[in-house]
Formats: C-alpha cells, sequence, structure tokens
C-alpha cells in the first residue's frame, strides 16, 4: 500500500486456480467478461470494449432493485497478460467520482494471484463507495470469477 494514497485505497486479492492468461483474458475479452463481471445481483452488458492504452470499455450494469448504471473504463496500461492501469467513471467525462485502478496478474504454480487496486480522489468518496458496500461487492465479483473459471475448465 503506497503511504500517499492509503487512506483513499481499496485493495482486493484472490487466487484463482487457472492459468494467468486465462485470468487476463476473463478481464478483457467481451465474450467473457460480461459472464462474470459485478456483484451478486447485477448483470453486466457491454456495449464495447478496446482493450489498449487510449481505449475504453464501456458497459452498463443493472440490478433489479437498484437500477442501470453506466460505466466505462478508460485504458492507460495493458500489459498482457500481467497488469492493467485504468480510469473507471460513469461514462461522463470530468466525473467527480472516477477512480484509478490498477490490478495485477502474478503467475504462482500454475494459479493466478490477482490484486486489484482502487484510489478514489479523496477519502470522502472512498467512505461513500464503502457505504454502498463496494468492498463486499469487489469481492463478489472476483468471487463470481472463480466460479466461471471453475465452470470452464470442469
Amino acid at each position: 500500500m503506497n503511504k500517499r494514497t492509503a487512506d483513499r485505497e481499496i485493495v482486493i486479492n484472490r487466487t484463482f486456480d487457472a492459468p494467468r492468461d486465462i485470468v487476463f483474458q476473463a478481464f478483457t475479452d467481451p465474450a467473457h467478461v460480461d459472464h462474470w463481471y459485478g456483484p451478486r445481483g447485477f448483470t453486466t452488458k457491454t456495449s464495447d470494449m478496446d482493450v489498449r492504452p487510449g481505449g475504453a470499455w464501456n458497459y452498463v450494469m443493472r440490478h433489479e432493485q437498484y437500477g442501470v448504471f453506466n460505466n466505462r473504463i478508460r485504458y492507460h496500461v495493458v500489459d498482457r497478460p500481467s497488469r492493467l492501469e485504468y480510469t473507471h467513471d460513469s461514462g461522463v467525462d470530468g466525473d467527480p467520482a472516477a477512480f484509478e485502478v490498477t490490478v495485477t496478474f502474478e503467475e504462482i504454480s500454475g494459479k493466478t494471484h490477482v490484486t486489484m487496486r482502487s484510489i478514489f480522489p479523496t477519502t470522502a468518496e472512498l467512505e461513500r463507495v464503502k457505504g454502498f458496500g463496494a468492498v463486499e461487492g469487489g469481492k463478489q465479483t472476483l468471487e463470481r470469477l472463480a466460479e466461471w473459471l471453475a465452470a470452464r475448465t470442469a
């Protein structure tokens, strides 16, 4: 954890029983990501995905109770298959709630350890997203990925 940003970070980790190339592809291929991305109860629908520096992923998350949420990820670093760095926002330029994310993919004995580090613009924004369950939602998202990967290799 970086001391300058520690009071504005959420860090979520999980080890997957799958090779790094497959886990990285699950994060970066629209044919896969819509099947698992998002907390339980949400569906994800990609409108377009261009995974390269300067590219973007535009998608909508839906929940029966909570509604519809537009999302955009703007990629800054794409280092296949080890690292993604991007800005996550609502699809609106200048979104004050936009945050920075780094995802690392570390291969360990045929498994893949993923670390997602999200840095929010302020501690108040961090507390706001924690208040609606962002930490648990992140854990559920990676749990859904683990289930999806297991089903594909079973």
